[in-house]
């Protein structure tokens, strides 16, 4: 495991029997060459939200019953709660910071948390993959931002929210030097890696793609249409506010949300891998850990293909990041593609199933495209909104094939890539025999690709 939870007491003897009392001795010299700190002093009023919201989420959950209890309360009653939950929460924010400390030691990050009931969070410096520096609007202002580490076999990130701007900056740069190998002394004094821009998306090539996106008008006609059919049809304001409210979030969110998330956004390349900074109100940092790319997507929408357009996505093992290029000219993604897949080229020329096809999967039969290379295994699909998915030999996890009845009656299979992001990429409606040529001469290449593979290290 890459990080260990412990509850309640602190951590037990390191060894035991008659190594018990070697173990204890350098465990209490570890502990007292190890200086905690404290996050930043603005993390307090940040944490006393949590009791407001809560009772928030509570009045959201049943606004009937919210509304009848508020006209119960008379206003003395009022000010006396407020009176009465703002020291509380102030009260928790306080406490929640006091209590939560992190170190880095010669081997490990330590986080403990905890108010009643202690976390200790032990996250080994060569199991981080990527740490992400994050700036909401507020913490900005502030002048603070949050941590995120990504350590490999946790579905969860840990945070260190909030540090200050320099100090996550400098925090994060010795993290990813320890986790690359250098001494604890000598990582302290390695500073951020220098980055070289490769590339960024222009503010109105990225409205414009949203613009000519089928997700943001569907989205927008359904926060328009359903709430007016419901008012004609029930005529009950509830029902129409409770229907409307979720479409229209979910609209801003294909539009305005995603134009905010995706503003400036630029990719770098340094030793420590891929590097990703974007948002208009809330700034993020993030780097893609070189060689836990498991896949590569492009993502060609039917509106961007006049314009050359392409939309770059990724599935990274035991990471969120899904995103690498929110929309840019072809030829440009391909080039940041290379970076990220180690010289591997795009493939321009894929086959196509058998004409026997258009009998299992009428017209769309077309859509299904394949093409394997020294480097990767290529499979796309779609006829109108197309999708390339490329995954390098060396992340292939497993091959399957699969027939069904009318499968064999026209004599073809699916041939399923399966890698390690829990994730399968499939090539449909090929020969029957080409399908079992194909599986096994791709379980050769994905033992030699895993024998020849680079070091998932950084600065390697």
């Amino acid at each position: 495991m890459a990080a260990t939870d412990h509850e309640g007491g602190a951590d037990g003897p390191a060894g035991a029997g008659s190594g018990g009392s070697t173990g204890g001795a350098q465990g209490a010299e570890e502990r007292a060459t190890v200086i905690e700190r404290r996050l930043h002093p603005v993390t307090p009023f940040r944490r006393a939200w949590a009791p407001i919201a809560v009772l928030a989420g509570w009045a959201v959950h049943d606004p009937d019953t919210t509304q009848q209890q508020l006209e119960r309360l008379t206003t003395t009653v009022l000010l006396l709660g407020l009176a009465v939950l703002v020291p509380v929460a102030g009260l928790y924010g306080f406490l929640s910071w006091w209590f939560t400390h992190f170190a880095v030691t010669d081997t490990e990050l330590r986080i403990r948390t905890g108010l009643l009931f202690r976390r200790t969070a032990h996250i080994r410096l060569e199991r981080i993959q990527a740490v992400d520096v994050s700036r909401p609007l507020l913490a900005r202002v502030a002048g603070v931002a949050k941590l995120r580490i990504d350590v490999v076999g946790a579905d969860d990130k840990d945070e260190l929210a909030f540090l200050g701007e320099q100090e996550a900056r400098a925090l994060r740069a010795e993290l990813l030097a320890r986790a690359a190998g250098f001494a604890p002394e000598t990582a302290r004094g390695v500073g951020e890696a220098p980055a070289h821009e490769l590339l960024r998306v222009p503010p109105g090539a990225l409205a414009l793609s949203l613009a000519l996106t089928g997700a943001t008008w569907g989205s927008l006609c359904a926060a328009v249409v359903v709430p007016t059919v419901l008012w004609l049809t029930t005529d009950n304001l509830w029902t129409v506010l409770a229907t409307a409210l979720p479409l229209l979030g979910a609209a801003g969110a294909s539009s305005a949300g995603r134009f905010a998330g995706e503003f400036d956004w630029k990719v770098s390349e340094s030793p420590d891998g891929l590097r990703i900074d974007h948002g208009l109100l809330d700034r993020t940092h993030e780097t893609v850990p070189p060689g836990r790319v498991q896949t590569v997507r492009i993502v060609e929408p039917l509106l961007w293909r006049r314009l050359g357009w392409v939309r770059v996505e990724l599935d990274v093992a035991g990471s969120d990041n899904s995103v690498l290029v929110p929309v840019a000219p072809r030829p440009a993604a391909e080039a940041v593609i290379a970076r990220v897949l180690h010289g591997a080229t795009v493939p321009q020329s894929l086959t196509g199933p058998p004409r026997r096809a258009r009998w299992c999967v009428p017209v769309w039969w077309r859509g299904h495209r394949l093409a394997v290379t020294d480097t990767v295994f290529a499979a796309r699909h779609g006829l109108l909104g197309r999708r390339l998915s490329l995954v390098p030999h060396a992340k292939v996890q497993s091959v399957r094939l699969s027939q069904g009845p009318w499968g064999r009656l026209w004599r073809l299979a699916d041939v399923h890539v399966d890698t390690g992001a829990d994730k399968s990429v499939t090539t449909r409606l090929r020969d029957a025999q080409e399908a079992a040529r194909l599986l096994h001469a791709q379980a050769e290449r994905s033992r030699t690709g895993r024998r020849d593979a680079r070091p998932d290290r950084w600065m390697t």
